[in-house]
């Protein structure tokens, strides 16, 4: 059932990509990321500072704004965390409105499916998403780009097998991002501010989640291949989500073609 709703999903987009697409083509984005932490909307997934190893695949139909994308993480160590490995999938679509005016909104819809192939299907922790983010990068003449993004998540199977059944429910998201120039390299600074209305786990307050402060930068490393590190700290507010402020790094390879 799970393997026919993605399907058709899947088939579904890149139908209506096909359709819209006229001159575009079609665009891949392979990713190769490690993370000292996995750190997924306030929650610390791999505990006791394990780092972890995320490959995705991005693929952009024809230009259509459409786009399909898988996206894994493995944990490096050891023990219990090796059966959390997560492979997502991903369809949307990304267009612009007003596109040239200070009123220009960039948009992104899309839905996800969270899939743990080492764990139970049935009652396990598979879940959807919607989602809904939008930016201006416009709308402030310092270079400031406010975003907002808002998710609904729920349970895959119903959750009525398993404590997951109450890890449903909405997020928002309130970020701000900022490139700095520095002697000709741009810094990509970012800031976000996380309300969690119950969602990501069997018991998570309605309330002030986290903030995310957080630094990277682009380096070309051969034609279509970018290098990509980062620095990220989370200030924690809510001990339903993390008991601890955060940190971490992230090493991005990105190969486009």
């Amino acid at each position: 059932m799970k393997k026919g709703i993605l399907l058709t999903a899947v088939l579904l987009f890149a139908t209506a990509g096909l359709v819209q697409a006229e001159e575009g083509e079609l665009g891949v984005t392979m990713d190769v990321t490690y993370v000292s932490r996995y750190i997924w909307r306030g929650f610390d997934l791999y505990g006791n500072n394990h780092s972890g190893f995320q490959p995705s695949v991005d693929i952009d139909l024809w230009g259509s704004g459409f786009g399909v994308k898988v996206w894994n993480s493995m944990s490096n160590g050891g023990g219990s965390y090796v059966n959390g490995e997560e492979i997502d999938y991903t369809v949307y679509y990304a267009s612009s409105i007003l596109e040239g005016d200070a009123m220009q909104t960039n948009y992104t819809l899309g839905w996800m499916y969270y899939s743990y192939p080492d764990m139970p299907r049935s009652g396990g922790p598979d879940a959807m998403e919607a989602f809904a983010a939008l930016s201006w990068p416009n709308i402030c003449p310092m270079g400031i780009v406010p975003s907002y993004t808002y998710i609904h998540m729920w349970q895959a199977d119903g959750g009525n097998k398993s404590g997951f059944r109450k890890a449903g429910g909405p997020i928002h998201v309130f970020g701000l991002g900022y490139g700095l120039d520095v002697d000709g390299q741009t810094l990509d600074l970012s800031a976000a501010a996380v309300y969690n209305d119950g969602t990501g786990a069997a018991v998570v307050d309605s309330d002030w989640s986290h903030l995310v402060w957080g630094v990277s930068t682009k380096f070309p490393m051969a034609e279509n291949l970018t290098f990509t590190p980062g620095f990220y700290y989370q200030t924690s507010m809510d001990d339903t989500v993390n008991t601890s402020d955060e940190y971490w790094t992230s090493l991005s390879l990105t190969y486009a073609f």
